[in-house]
Formats: structure tokens, C-alpha cells, sequence
């Protein structure tokens, strides 16, 4: 047995920690899986002579699982820039009704994803009901 180490970005929750052993064991060679989201690495023994890394590379990209979350980052400027760059604002509001509360409001523009990705919780399916 051989092992492999991997960053993986998109694994940013216990539930997908689940999801990728779920992908990482169901593929053949495949020993010990560690998984850890806190460090978003993950730790494969393989057998070499049944799946090379290549193969659990694909797994995990065709997954959603290696590419980098576009999360926006504020500039640190001021909301209103002079020269007409786009800058990122979060605002801040409270109400004297709501006392103690303070709300946040921020526009996230989608970059190519309407929502961030969320491997292994899919859209929920009606089943169909013809028995």
C-alpha cells in the first residue's frame, strides 16, 4: 500500500467529509481513508496496482471536491470608491425596534456558480410513485 495526500478546498464541513469517503471507498485498491475538514486534506492508502492517483484525483475533481471556493473577499476600501472601481461592502444595520440585533447585509455576484458547491447534498427528488 502506497499513500496519497490531497488538498481538497471544497471540504469544508463534516457532511463532506462523509461524501468523500463515501467516493474515495467505493473505488477499487482503496485502504484507509482519513478525512479531515478542519485541514481540508485528505489521506488515501492505495493499492498501486489496482488504481493509480490519478484515478482518485478524478474521483474527487469529478466530485467538486479539488477546485478552490470562489468566497469574496472584502478590500478593505470604502464603499464608495472615486475612480468607479467595483469595490465589495458588507453593511451594517441595527434598529431601535429590534434592540439588541444587528443585521448584515452583503451582494455576493455569482462567479460561474449561482451557489457555492455542496457535494453529496443534491437537490432533493420526488420518487416516483408508480409501483
Amino acid at each position: 500500500m502506497e499513500t496519497l495526500t490531497l488538498n481538497v478546498p471544497a471540504m469544508y464541513g463534516d457532511h463532506h467529509v462523509i461524501e468523500v469517503r463515501r467516493v474515495l471507498s467505493g473505488l477499487p485498491g482503496i485502504g484507509e481513508i482519513y478525512a479531515s475538514s478542519a485541514f481540508q486534506i485528505v489521506q488515501v492508502d492505495y493499492d498501486p496496482e489496482q488504481i493509480k492517483p490519478e484515478a482518485i484525483k478524478a474521483a474527487l475533481e469529478e466530485a467538486g471536491y479539488l477546485q478552490e471556493l470562489d468566497v469574496p473577499v472584502e478590500t478593505g476600501a470604502v464603499a464608495y470608491s472615486p475612480d468607479g472601481q467595483e469595490t465589495f461592502f458588507r453593511h451594517t444595520t441595527a434598529f431601535e425596534q429590534a434592540r439588541h440585533v444587528v443585521s448584515f447585509a452583503q451582494e455576493v455576484r455569482p462567479a460561474g456558480r449561482v451557489l457555492w458547491p455542496c457535494p453529496g447534498l443534491g437537490v432533493i427528488r420526488k420518487a416516483d410513485e408508480e409501483e
